[in-house]
């Protein structure tokens, strides 16, 4: 049983509107542009492939792309966009689920790692991409640096979004590295929605010893899609390991 949670119907249909940030051009054509370069001529493994935000795309400029997805309402959303055919998917849990065939590419972006909400399934998570990769492939995830420098003694929030939309803050306990995103939504009528996820947060460090319990050995860092260094403000990273 997965600790992740399950998105409904009500969510997966609200997918795209409340996350229309992340499909804008400038946020999404670097990434696609880092993971067709990094696919090259193989196939591609996308874990939590969601509505195909990524995949899509990626789809579209010549990569044969599969998914692992633990929500079924979710692929209805993605079946708009492209068929079983163009898009084959699983539907389960990215720990343990598996896809036929070696991939040259196997990702998971976003911070949807962290939707699995503890360490031992994150291990597994790791173990799974590197038994789907072929010999020399990548597995890249994109993922969030924990937001708790942020803190003043007793406070247990950090906003991560305030506009006139939306906003969001995170609460964390940092002993169990256990957390919420709190969302507050401005529906066009002047009312308001909450809606909230859990994660488990991870640090890059341990994210290089779970690649390395699974066989895999680190390429290279970054702070985004663009190339931009990783450094010790970096709020983000896309971290990228090798299968020998």
């Amino acid at each position: 049983m997965t600790s992740s949670d399950l998105w409904d119907q009500a969510a997966a249909e609200r997918y795209e509107e409340s996350s229309a940030a992340m499909y804008a051009p400038e946020v999404l054509g670097p990434a696609v542009d880092f993971l067709a370069e990094l696919a090259g001529s193989g196939p591609a493994l996308e874990f939590a492939i969601g509505t195909g935000r990524v995949a899509v795309p990626l789809a579209a400029r010549g990569v044969r792309v599969s998914g692992i997805e633990l929500s079924q309402p979710m692929v209805d959303q993605l079946r708009k966009s492209a068929s079983a055919e163009q898009i084959p998917v699983v539907v389960g849990d990215m720990a343990s689920a598996t896809v036929p065939g070696e991939f040259s590419l196997v990702y998971v972006v976003w911070n949807s790692i962290g939707n699995v909400r503890t360490q031992d399934e994150q291990v597994e998570c790791f173990r799974n991409a590197a038994r789907h990769l072929a010999p020399g492939g990548h597995f890249v995830i994109e993922l969030w640096v924990p937001g708790i420098r942020r803190f003043p003694p007793g406070q247990s929030a950090v906003p991560f979004d305030v506009s006139e939309e939306h906003v969001g803050f995170d609460t964390y306990d940092m002993v169990t590295q256990q957390g919420t995103s709190h969302h507050y939504y401005r529906n066009s009528d002047g009312s308001a929605r909450y809606g909230a996820s859990n994660f488990r947060y991870i640090w890059p460090a341990e994210c290089d010893l779970m690649a390395r319990l699974a066989g895999m050995e680190p390429v290279r860092r970054l702070a985004d899609w663009r190339g931009a260094p990783f450094t010790n403000d970096s709020e983000s990273h896309v971290s990228v390991w090798r299968k020998p």
